[in-house]
């Protein structure tokens, strides 16, 4: 019997990019081919990071392609709105080609032909594009249940005088989207924390036009666990919940940079319960007096750490700096395998700015947390960790409206926050539960589970 073939079309950023890639590897393992779009610039970065010291590239069986999307060599892709308005403009023409493509070239294969697009709900205006090609669809959310009741409300919040038509606040304080969600200032949506606010038109006109393109997806797919969110899970009951997609084993997620493989061997050495693990994912970036602050205060800590600081947000002389300062108990990497760090018995606690791959792979991991959020969901995120969960604390008051300076936290602020989480007990017990909760989706019988094969039950009919 030939295997049904879908295509995967992320949104292309590094935390887009990882759970589709996840989704892709346990579609494989349950028998769907899969082909995987990224765009030029991200292909690349991926199979280079992948590529091992034999010269050999490891994919999990997903096949990668890749498309152009709009912007030319040097040109800022951490410019959302400029992004965004460039892909729009020239992937859906691509698209169309790519999928002309792959179809012919699986014909010419004796296998079968693509019959879905599964699109991140940040491209689903590529549905046009697969309804006009006869492509049965799918979206996938990567963020929480929360994050998109939360987009797809915006005509509700403009209709309770929360923001106006353009998406701003009309007021300040905070307000609750359902009874069981936490609360949410109205400075902190994801559309109003996505860079330079004059970008933020652009934004929110790209989710408005991807919320009316999702209605008609066939299926709407979201990376959480539904007993995590219930008050999100009420508002919107057909969405199906398939996470956390981590997985049992390690298999190439699609990491932009190469990841430090010595981290394992660092933390052996360790004693269990001991590291704290400092990570800010793909986007965030510190200015020097605010990195120089966190490296003291890790260091004040006399514990041991593992930091991760990009390649891209620290010059080399930083870097070296900060190992410096870091001195023999700490260590800092370029990139590591984030998944085996979380699991790893000797990792105590994760400091982090809340994206949602990371919070689910602390969560699943049954890790405390402590909370320094970035941009977009990352504050919602960090309202149900704090506040819902209750499973971290917050490191410092969140900066001001987009466009204000954020204020640096001091050193001794960031030893306390650590000290103070790694204290209580009870934030333990409740990290612990939550595991739990999230172990039990995924297995054999879970929500999650049961939903991950009545979707590939419906790729196959």
């Amino acid at each position: 019997m030939v295997a049904p073939h879908v295509l995967v079309l992320p949104f292309p950023a590094q935390g887009h990019v990882i759970p589709l890639m996840e989704l892709s590897h346990r579609l494989v393992e349950h028998g769907v081919k899969v082909t995987f779009a990224n765009t030029e610039l991200n292909h690349g970065l991926i199979l280079g990071a992948l590529v091992s010291k034999d010269g050999s590239s490891s994919l999990g069986g997903v096949d990668m392609v890749s498309i152009p999307d709009g912007l030319g060599d040097g040109e800022d892709r951490k410019n959302l709105a400029r992004l965004a308005e460039a892909f729009s403009q020239v992937m859906p023409g691509e698209l169309e080609k790519l999928i002309g493509r792959v179809s012919d070239c699986s014909v010419s294969a004796g296998s079968e032909k693509l019959t879905w697009l599964i699109a991140d709900a940040s491209m689903a205006w590529a549905f046009f594009v697969a309804r006009k090609l006869g492509l049965r669809t799918a979206a996938f959310n990567p963020s929480s249940a929360a994050m998109f009741a939360m987009r797809m409300s915006i005509p509700k919040l403009i209709m309770d005088g929360v923001v106006d038509d353009k998406g701003l606040p009309k007021r300040r304080g905070t307000f609750r989207l359902a009874p069981a969600m936490p609360p949410l200032d109205t400075t902190e949506l994801s559309w109003n924390r996505a860079g330079d606010p004059k970008g933020q038109p652009v934004i929110l006109d790209l989710i408005l036009r991807n919320n009316a393109a999702t209605h008609n997806a066939e299926a709407v797919l979201v990376n959480t666990v539904q007993e995590l969110e219930p008050g999100a899970f009420a508002l919107f009951p057909e969405v199906m919940p398939l996470g956390p997609l981590v997985s049992a084993e390690y298999k190439p997620a699609g990491s932009f940079w190469a990841e430090d493989d010595t981290c394992a061997a660092w933390l052996d050495a360790q004693p269990a319960g001991s590291v704290v693990y400092v990570a800010f994912g793909s986007f965030a970036i510190f200015d020097r007096p605010q990195l120089i602050e966190l490296a003291e205060g890790l260091a004040l800590t006399s514990r041991p750490f593992l930091w991760v600081v990009r390649p891209d947000s620290a010059s080399e002389q930083w870097l070296e700096d900060l190992r410096h300062r870091a001195g023999p108990r700490g260590r800092v990497v370029s990139w590591c395998p984030q998944q085996l760090v979380l699991a790893h018995a000797s990792t105590a606690c994760f400091l982090s700015h809340c994206g949602w791959n990371s919070t689910l792979e602390g969560l699943i991991n049954g890790l405390p947390f402590l909370c320094w959020p970035y941009f977009t969901d990352q504050f919602l995120n960090r309202s149900y960790i704090c506040e819902v969960w209750r499973t971290g604390l917050q490191m410092a008051p969140p900066p001001g409206i987009a466009g204000e300076e954020a204020q640096t936290v001091k050193r001794e602020v960031i030893r306390g926050r650590i000290e103070e989480l790694l204290g209580d007990k009870e934030i333990k017990v409740r990290a612990l539960a939550l595991r739990d909760v999230a172990q039990r989706a995924v297995s054999d019988g879970g929500s999650s589970r049961r939903n991950l094969t009545q979707f590939v039950d419906l790729i196959r009919g």
